[in-house]
Protein backbone atom coordinates (compact mmCIF):
# COMPACT_ATOMS: atom_id res chain seq x y z
CA UNK A 1 0.00 0.00 0.00
CA UNK A 2 2.96 2.36 0.44
CA UNK A 3 4.36 1.99 -2.82
CA UNK A 4 0.88 2.40 -4.39
CA UNK A 5 0.66 5.94 -2.07
CA UNK A 6 3.79 7.00 -3.26
CA UNK A 7 2.55 6.56 -6.99
CA UNK A 8 -0.12 8.97 -6.75
CA UNK A 9 -0.42 12.64 -6.52
CA UNK A 10 -1.70 14.12 -3.50
CA UNK A 11 -5.33 14.47 -4.31
CA UNK A 12 -5.17 10.97 -6.51
CA UNK A 13 -7.18 8.22 -5.78
CA UNK A 14 -6.74 4.29 -6.23
CA UNK A 15 -9.08 2.07 -6.83
CA UNK A 16 -8.61 -1.29 -5.47
CA UNK A 17 -11.12 -4.02 -6.63
CA UNK A 18 -10.62 -7.30 -5.32
CA UNK A 19 -12.53 -10.50 -4.03
CA UNK A 20 -12.24 -10.90 -0.30
CA UNK A 21 -13.06 -13.05 2.11
CA UNK A 22 -15.84 -13.12 5.15
CA UNK A 23 -12.45 -14.64 7.51
CA UNK A 24 -8.91 -13.68 7.47
CA UNK A 25 -6.79 -16.54 6.11
CA UNK A 26 -2.99 -16.50 4.88
CA UNK A 27 -3.62 -19.04 2.16
CA UNK A 28 -6.29 -20.09 -0.40
CA UNK A 29 -8.51 -23.04 -1.13
CA UNK A 30 -5.30 -25.61 -1.70
CA UNK A 31 -7.84 -26.28 -5.06
CA UNK A 32 -7.66 -23.25 -6.83
CA UNK A 33 -4.10 -22.49 -5.52
CA UNK A 34 -2.61 -25.60 -7.72
CA UNK A 35 -4.92 -25.34 -10.68
CA UNK A 36 -6.03 -21.53 -11.04
CA UNK A 37 -4.36 -18.93 -9.16
CA UNK A 38 -1.03 -20.10 -7.33
CA UNK A 39 0.26 -18.03 -4.30
CA UNK A 40 -3.19 -16.32 -4.25
CA UNK A 41 -5.33 -15.47 -1.20
CA UNK A 42 -8.59 -13.54 -0.28
CA UNK A 43 -8.07 -10.93 2.18
CA UNK A 44 -10.34 -10.33 4.87
CA UNK A 45 -11.77 -6.50 5.48
CA UNK A 46 -9.23 -6.89 8.61
CA UNK A 47 -6.40 -7.49 6.66
CA UNK A 48 -7.30 -4.76 3.58
CA UNK A 49 -8.09 -2.48 6.86
CA UNK A 50 -4.46 -2.78 8.43
CA UNK A 51 -2.87 -2.84 5.15
CA UNK A 52 -4.21 1.12 4.36
CA UNK A 53 -4.26 2.08 8.36
CA UNK A 54 -1.45 4.56 8.25
CA UNK A 55 -1.72 4.60 4.54
CA UNK A 56 -4.17 5.86 3.11
CA UNK A 57 -8.68 7.24 3.82
CA UNK A 58 -10.70 5.23 3.08
CA UNK A 59 -13.13 7.01 1.23
CA UNK A 60 -15.91 4.22 0.13
CA UNK A 61 -16.14 0.79 0.04
CA UNK A 62 -18.69 -1.04 -2.36
CA UNK A 63 -19.64 -4.74 -1.99
CA UNK A 64 -20.87 -6.42 -5.34
CA UNK A 65 -21.01 -10.01 -4.37
CA UNK A 66 -24.38 -10.84 -4.13
CA UNK A 67 -24.31 -9.88 -7.52
CA UNK A 68 -21.28 -11.72 -8.53
CA UNK A 69 -22.72 -15.41 -9.00
CA UNK A 70 -24.46 -14.32 -11.26
CA UNK A 71 -21.63 -13.06 -13.31
CA UNK A 72 -20.06 -16.17 -12.71
CA UNK A 73 -22.54 -18.28 -13.97
CA UNK A 74 -22.76 -16.49 -17.08
CA UNK A 75 -19.37 -17.16 -17.49
CA UNK A 76 -20.26 -21.39 -17.03
CA UNK A 77 -23.40 -20.87 -19.32
CA UNK A 78 -20.83 -18.99 -21.96
CA UNK A 79 -18.79 -21.69 -21.66
CA UNK A 80 -20.81 -24.41 -22.13
CA UNK A 81 -22.61 -23.12 -25.67
CA UNK A 82 -19.13 -22.49 -26.32
CA UNK A 83 -17.47 -25.62 -25.87
CA UNK A 84 -18.08 -27.13 -29.47
CA UNK A 85 -15.84 -24.56 -30.60
CA UNK A 86 -13.31 -24.29 -27.58
CA UNK A 87 -13.08 -28.52 -27.30
CA UNK A 88 -10.56 -27.82 -30.35
CA UNK A 89 -8.15 -26.74 -28.86
CA UNK A 90 -8.85 -28.09 -25.23
CA UNK A 91 -9.46 -31.41 -23.63
CA UNK A 92 -12.11 -32.35 -21.37
CA UNK A 93 -10.16 -31.81 -17.96
CA UNK A 94 -9.88 -28.67 -18.76
CA UNK A 95 -13.73 -28.15 -19.30
CA UNK A 96 -14.39 -30.11 -15.98
CA UNK A 97 -11.67 -27.60 -14.10
CA UNK A 98 -13.15 -24.50 -15.42
CA UNK A 99 -16.74 -25.65 -14.42
CA UNK A 100 -15.96 -26.60 -11.36
CA UNK A 101 -14.34 -23.75 -10.45
CA UNK A 102 -16.81 -21.66 -12.01
CA UNK A 103 -20.14 -23.25 -10.03
CA UNK A 104 -17.87 -23.71 -7.01
CA UNK A 105 -16.92 -20.11 -6.80
CA UNK A 106 -20.38 -18.82 -7.95
CA UNK A 107 -21.99 -20.99 -4.66
CA UNK A 108 -19.19 -19.26 -2.48
CA UNK A 109 -20.46 -16.09 -3.69
CA UNK A 110 -24.21 -17.09 -3.57
CA UNK A 111 -23.44 -18.17 -0.10
CA UNK A 112 -22.01 -15.05 1.07
CA UNK A 113 -18.46 -16.23 2.17
CA UNK A 114 -16.78 -14.41 -0.78
CA UNK A 115 -16.98 -11.11 -1.58
CA UNK A 116 -16.34 -8.65 -4.31
CA UNK A 117 -15.09 -5.21 -3.38
CA UNK A 118 -14.85 -1.94 -4.83
CA UNK A 119 -12.45 0.35 -2.52
CA UNK A 120 -11.86 3.82 -2.94
CA UNK A 121 -8.78 5.10 -1.41
CA UNK A 122 -6.90 8.55 -1.33
CA UNK A 123 -3.42 9.46 0.45
CA UNK A 124 -4.50 12.76 2.52
CA UNK A 125 -8.30 12.63 1.70
CA UNK A 126 -10.68 14.58 -0.43
CA UNK A 127 -11.74 17.70 0.72
CA UNK A 128 -15.75 17.66 1.26
CA UNK A 129 -15.07 13.95 0.69
CA UNK A 130 -15.67 11.30 -2.00
CA UNK A 131 -19.40 10.70 -4.04
CA UNK A 132 -19.31 7.88 -6.12
CA UNK A 133 -21.53 8.37 -9.29
CA UNK A 134 -23.35 5.35 -10.32
CA UNK A 135 -25.20 4.82 -13.85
Amino acid sequence: MKKVCSLLKDDGLFLLHTIGSKTSQKTNDSWIHKYIFPNSMLPSAKQISSAIEGVFVLEDWHNFGSDYDKTLMHWFENLKSGWNTLKKNYDERFFRMWKYYLLSCAGSFRARYNQLWQIVLSPKGIPGGYRAHYK
